[in-house]
């Protein structure tokens, strides 16, 4: 991993109206992530995390505190400094999420467009970049359909027919085609029979090995987190209440409330 800080938020916090005032759906998160490193968000239903996941990947603006991003200079590649996502222009913003990051839906069918080919999902990404050459762009969708173990026979149907493991293999196709330096992943598990589960974490698991990807993963399954991540933080009523190396969290929880959640998995 490198020393360099791809991403940091420091003090980052979102509040939402409700009748008599309001609520902050996370508040005061703090942390540096670097290249090649898989962070996870753990925590209940309501416990801030996809909010904090929204608030990192500047699809929500913060209302207190700031992300920081190590942005590229499009002329100089080996040029790079952390700069304030909210400081950047919605145009820049929007071509950075669609070229060096990546975006992994919790439903399959948000991260995709339906209503165009499997191939055409992947290309449009790439098209992103300049790619315009129809046999280039096809070879490069089924080279990722069988790199996310799709059969590439299948380049020219609808994702809507594809079963829901496979829409989420297709996404992360879209979402990986351009290299990226950055995936945010919002339970990309959920929904899915448990034998799919396992394969998607195996192949995601390989994917950000291969390509030295960082990633932010949101999930309420402890097994995702053990083995995806680098770390976690732990987050109940919007605060995160314990951080640290995925195995010693899991292994030695300090705080009583990741205690309660580890051993509500363990106990049968």
């Amino acid at each position: 991993m490198s020393e360099q800080v791809l991403l940091s938020a420091r003090g980052v916090g979102r509040s939402f109206p409700r009748a008599g005032g309001v609520r902050w759906a996370c508040r005061h998160v703090s942390f540096d992530l670097y290249p090649g490193e898989v962070l996870a968000v753990v925590g209940e239903s309501g416990s801030g995390k996809s909010t904090l996941l929204r608030l990192l990947a500047a699809r929500l603006a913060c209302e207190e505190g700031s992300v920081h991003y190590q942005l590229r200079d499009a002329g100089q590649p080996q040029a790079a400094e952390l700069v304030d996502l909210a400081g950047l222009s919605e145009a820049r913003r929007r071509w950075v999420a669609r070229t060096d990051w990546g975006f992994v839906e919790q439903h399959a069918r948000e991260g995709l467009r339906m209503n165009v080919s499997a191939g055409a999902n992947i290309g449009e990404r790439m098209m992103a970049l300049g790619a315009r050459h129809y046999g280039r762009l096809r070879s490069q969708a089924v080279a990722w359909m069988e790199r996310v173990e799709l059969d590439p026979a299948r380049v020219d149907d609808l994702p809507g027919s594809y079963s829901g493991g496979m829409q989420q293999r297709l996404q992360i196709a879209r979402n990986l085609v351009t290299q990226p330096r950055l995936v945010f992943m919002d339970e990309p598990t959920t929904g899915l029979d448990v034998s799919v589960q396992a394969r998607l974490l195996d192949l995601l698991r390989a994917l950000v090995d291969d390509l030295q990807l960082a990633a932010v993963v949101v999930t309420h399954d402890l097994s995702v987190a053990r083995l995806l991540a680098h770390r976690m933080l732990v987050m109940k009523d919007g605060l995160v209440v314990e951080e640290g190396l995925t195995d010693r969290v899991l292994d030695d929880p300090q705080h009583p409330y990741t205690q309660l959640l580890v051993s509500s998995v363990l106990t049968p």
